[in-house]
């Protein structure tokens, strides 16, 4: 346990001004006070007061500050009122005193309605004077410290209420050391096995690189001493809650993370911090896509750092930070490292409370001020507490609040699901925006709706929000349910319209207990997807009838016929018969297997160059993934085979198109056509192609049914233009249900 003298010296040592008297007052007024009470651990309870002030102390806090600390308990588990607080030690300190009596009331892990109303306490207390919080937080932390005494349901409360409000709370006003801290000790109770397992693996990991974060520290550091850029190199090692968050974000293993080991470089002035990073980056080779400059651009707690990754010794993924010392005092103290308190000439220090972050908890508190629904506020205010989320508002002015990361897409469907479903564009602020466009926080956003719209399957991609893709999942399916019903009612009207009779729903109604389905619309689907030919349901609807159609003889096909169902006749096609080398190829056209000679700008020379399945074609946004040993496969950039490759950057490269006009080529697109299961529907889908200068490569039967086939054409094409103006012409031909370009 810390000594009177020993805590008075430390605070002293940075603040030689400190009320020495205050703090020996408080110390003995405390312990006395607390007497012979004892904590769960069977520690004189005044240790724990003790240890609340040395936290502080370490955050370099004031005379006052530390008084709070060590008087925080006095009112609620002693005999002392606040009269008496305020007597001896003066109605600043008593003030505070009382705000952390009135926090320590609140029970955060409970009803809903509760802790919404206990959360609005909580935030009046702590905005009055930021001292409140940091004496709370600190409080907070050396309970943590001790919670293994605690009776295990009393200890996941806790745990709970910890990784719930005050590590968020922690990190959102900058002090991160103190979340990371919090959150860590909080997983240990509230996830056992899962702290466990990755300490162990850190472990393990730990003596597989012995030796590993000294030799980083000496090469960055020989670097720096060679550049003559005056710097502090420190290596640490992430956290287990920190590590096992992002493998559950991420999906992957503890192996694939790239930032377990992160170094701090800290250096005297902000010029340096860009000095220092032409260093690194001209002495080892970064990874794409991982570099954040905080310095111009600072998060909303006032943190500052040039965040880069780099393959550095021993091919080791290495995450770095760059600061000034101002700067990693903020990113480690937050806004207890800013001057909260300023003496302006009459010797009474009065609050500067000029730091964003408590700005924003002043914000927060008048945005409570002014609602009357505490449910609501929680809602709304509580996930701002954690970085990972965003707020925004309609044009109206309501708050909707998003997860990190989420589009415009998440905010069309979080104002309501129909807005959603009928969206086509998006203003932020006032500038029309794509509705992938990703949201931060204060965006105004404007959704522009139509009638005609519906989602796209992609958007299910593109959303983040569970709402927003569980609603384009139902659309989607109802999407595709109409489509089947549009295909199942062609379908039967041409089947009726063969046996004389005209396709109506009620006829189909009388035979629906033959086909064992609810309704007419079933029937229909039924038929558009495959599951009933249209003969069978004919026959259910008119049991009566038999079809008196003569049996219909096939075209006796000639030896002389070219091709495939005569598609050599078909005037500026060009088929090529599977298994065999056209001409052309031979003389260096390019398809998906073909690398020679294909114009694509940004690859190194050397390397050949291959489509994904499925191709890419000019209009295409594309990315390159190196392959070693095999080249480079040219992927478009909303192809889903990429997701293979999201934890290895270091394999894409950015391409573009770079065409030849005078020496245009074809390049490789896959199409999905549905078409009616007739005599001579192949032919005319093949005149099409040839007709606008398609070449087909190869066709694929993946599905056939009585009344319709599926199909998998592959073309080529010169560009996305060309390639839509096919899909527009099939499209238009009756034999046509659907054609589409295939996803891969």
């Amino acid at each position: 346990m810390t000594r009177q003298y020993e805590l008075v010296e430390r605070i002293l040592s940075y603040q030689p001004t400190a009320n020495e008297a205050l703090l020996n007052r408080a110390y003995v007024y405390a312990m006395k006070a607390h007497g012979n009470q004892k904590r769960a651990s069977g520690a004189p309870y005044f240790s724990h007061p003790l240890e609340v002030a040395a936290i502080l102390a370490e955050m370099r806090l004031d005379d006052a500050t530390i008084a709070t600390a060590l008087l925080h308990d006095t009112i609620e588990d002693t005999e002392a009122t606040r009269t008496e607080i305020d007597t001896l030690f003066g109605a600043e300190i008593g003030t505070l005193v009382d705000g952390l009596t009135k926090i320590k009331k609140l029970d955060l892990v409970t009803k809903k309605a509760e802790q919404a109303e206990n959360f609005r306490k909580l935030l009046l207390a702590i905005s009055s004077d930021i001292r409140v919080l940091l004496v709370k937080l600190a409080d907070r932390l050396h309970n943590m410290r001790t919670l293994e005494h605690m009776k295990p349901a009393k200890r996941k409360t806790i745990a709970e209420e910890t990784m719930d409000i005050y590590a968020p709370l922690a990190g959102r006003m900058g002090m991160q050391w103190l979340r990371e801290e919090l959150e860590d000790l909080s997983f240990r109770w509230l996830n056992p096995e899962a702290y466990t397992t990755v300490s162990e693996r850190l472990k393990a990991l730990r003596e597989h690189n012995q030796g590993l974060i000294d030799e980083i520290q000496g090469a960055l550091t020989s670097k720096f001493k060679a550049a003559r850029v005056k710097a502090i190199v420190a290596g640490r090692e992430k956290k287990p809650y920190a590590i096992w968050s992002k493998m559950e974000r991420k999906q992957i293993s503890l192996e694939q993370l790239s930032d377990i080991y992160a170094f701090r470089i800290v250096v005297p002035k902000i010029p340096d911090c860009y000095r220092a990073l032409a260093v690194v980056h001209t002495s080892w080779h970064t990874v794409p896509g991982r570099f954040k400059d905080y310095i111009s651009n600072p998060k909303q707690n006032d943190y500052q750092s040039i965040h880069t990754t780099i393959v550095g010794p021993r091919h080791q993924r290495v995450e770095l930070q760059i600061r000034t010392e101002d700067m990693h005092s903020i990113a480690e103290y937050g806004v207890a490292a800013h001057a909260l308190y300023k003496d302006h000439g009459s010797g009474k220090k009065v609050p500067a409370q000029d730091s964003s972050a408590y700005r924003w908890l002043t914000h927060l508190v008048g945005i409570l001020l002014e609602g009357d629904n505490p449910e609501e506020f929680l809602e709304h205010t509580k996930l701002e507490l954690f970085h990972d989320q965003v707020f925004c508002f309609t044009p109206k002015g309501r708050l909707i609040a998003l997860p990190r990361g989420a589009n415009c897409i998440d905010f069309a469907y979080a104002v309501h699901t129909q807005v959603g479903n009928r969206a086509v564009g998006a203003k932020i602020n006032g500038r029309p925006m794509p509705l992938a466009s990703a949201l931060r926080n204060g965006d105004e956003v404007e959704i522009v709706c139509s009638e005609a719209q519906s989602p796209p399957v992609a958007w299910e991609r593109l959303a983040v929000t569970g709402k927003a893709r569980s609603a384009i999942r139902r659309a989607s399916r109802d999407a595709v349910r109409l489509q089947y019903e549009k295909l199942g009612r062609e379908i039967l009207d041409r089947a009726f319209r063969r046996h004389g009779q005209t396709f109506n729903e009620e006829a189909i109604a009388k035979g629906l207990p033959r086909m064992s389905q609810k309704t007419a619309e079933d029937v229909v689907t039924a038929v558009g997807r495959g599951e009933l030919a249209s003969e069978d349901v004919f026959r259910a609807a008119f049991p009566e009838e038999v079809s008196a159609e003569p049996p219909k003889r096939r075209r006796e096909v000639k030896r002389s016929d070219e091709g495939w169902f005569g598609l050599g006749k078909v005037m500026g096609l060009k088929f090529r018969w599977p298994g065999s080398a056209g001409k052309e190829r031979a003389e260096g056209s390019v398809g998906p297997a073909g690398p020679a000679g294909i114009p694509i700008r940004g690859l190194r020379t050397g390397l050949p160059v291959s489509f994904a399945d499925g191709g890419a074609i000019p209009g295409d946004r594309i990315v390159g993934i190196l392959s070693p040993g095999q080249g480079i496969t040219i992927y478009p950039i909303h192809a889903g085979a990429l997701k293979e490759f999201d934890d290895e950057p270091e394999r894409w490269i950015d391409v573009t198109w770079d065409i030849d006009e005078d020496n245009p080529q074809r390049f490789p697109a896959k199409i999905a056509v549905t078409a009616m299961n007739e005599p001579g529907s192949l032919a005319q889908i093949a005149a099409v192609i040839g007709e606008v200068d398609g070449n087909i490569q190869n066709i694929k039967m993946t599905n056939q049914v009585a009344d319709y086939t599926e199909m998998l054409i592959d073309v080529e094409v010169w560009d996305l233009q060309h390639l839509n103006e096919i899909l527009t012409r099939l499209r238009a031909k009756d034999v046509v249900s659907d054609a589409a370009r295939a996803e891969d």
